[in-house]
């Protein structure tokens, strides 16, 4: 094990994968010479050349369009979109030709595509470069979606993204990238599907998504001096969900709170939501919460936005909410 910043982590599952696979390549806006707005693809220009990370023009729909190009004839593009916010400049090639191509194709147009996309607010950074659009996209069928909340989470879902024969769209929360953790050594992946329960408890399931998960620890921690034992689970992957590791743990605690930082309307919770209210009804001792950003843009102003933002303190309030 070795101590990996996620952005480290990142950098290094693709710097391990471009050398085991030449058909992997990257492609984005200043991921070359810049080595990326946060730093992620830095040093990956001089290990293998322009002809494999290239900086591309300000046009989400043309990179989009060029790597699908290029993973129905044989590639593995991985594309950096710099802010997830970006996304419905490409959201033609991503929901009417990515997601479908192979479905309409009858399987014969593969579509090995990875799109990282730099997701959640990293403090005033106002209404076009702060969003979560994780959930605007569950609504289409055949793309796969990753949201890893930990540097070895991160390095072993990006290697089986780059690895799968699917186009996966990859956040990863921009405050995150700082954060250190574990990091196994060697070549490893982390099969999409598998949620992780990353503390066990008996009284409330709380499931984090992507940069909530720190926050849900911290919550869990502080409710834990008060005799409240939540049991936290990462989903990693909201496309596959693990549905049976979730519904396991609603009917052991009863309870269920969900926090994402994406807006509350019909964000990832929902969806979650409604599949334990379908699947695990009758466990429920208590209505389900959801913890999320409030419905209305990302304000510019620091205070406004943290009051527009959710945090461990309101994880704590819906977590007693449930258990009164």
């Amino acid at each position: 094990m070795r101590i990996l910043t996620y952005s480290e982590a990142i950098n290094e599952a693709l710097r391990e994968e471009m050398a085991r696979d030449p058909r992997v390549f990257i492609l984005g806006e200043d991921v070359g010479v810049m080595g990326g707005v946060f730093g992620v693809t830095a040093g990956l220009l001089a290990q293998f050349g322009e002809a494999r990370v290239i900086d591309t023009p300000i046009s989400e729909a043309g990179i989009v369009g060029a790597a699908l190009g290029a993973a129905m004839m044989g590639m593995r593009p991985v594309v950096e979109i710099m802010f997830g916010d970006f996304l419905g400049c490409a959201g033609d090639q991503i929901i009417n030709q990515v997601a479908k191509a192979r479905y309409m194709s009858g399987g014969k147009a593969r579509v090995p595509l990875t799109i990282r996309v730099t997701t959640g607010a990293p403090g005033a950074a106002a209404a076009q470069h702060s969003q979560s659009p994780e959930s605007w996209f569950l609504n289409v069928p055949g793309l796969k979606i990753v949201a890893p909340a930990t540097p070895a989470d991160a390095k072993g879902l990006l290697k089986s993204a780059i690895r799968g024969e699917d186009p996966v769209l990859f956040f990863e929360h921009k405050m995150l990238y700082a954060s250190k953790g574990e990091v196994p050594d060697g070549d490893f992946t982390i099969p999409f599907g598998q949620a992780n329960v990353v503390r066990q408890g008996s009284d409330v399931t709380l499931i984090a998504i992507g940069g909530m998960l720190p926050r849900a620890v911290q919550a869990a921690d502080a409710l834990a001096g008060e005799g409240i034992r939540c049991e936290v689970i990462d989903p990693r992957t909201l496309v596959p969900l693990d549905a049976h590791t979730l519904l396991a743990s609603v009917r052991k605690t009863g309870r269920v709170v969900i926090a994402h930082e994406a807006h509350k309307r019909a964000g990832p919770g929902a969806e979650i939501a409604a599949l334990i209210a379908e699947e695990a009804l009758d466990y429920l001792d208590a209505p389900i919460r959801r913890v999320a950003a409030k419905n209305v843009p990302l304000p510019y102003a620091p205070a406004l936005e943290q009051f527009v933002l959710p945090n461990e303190h309101d994880i704590i309030a819906a977590v007693k909410d449930v258990l009164r």
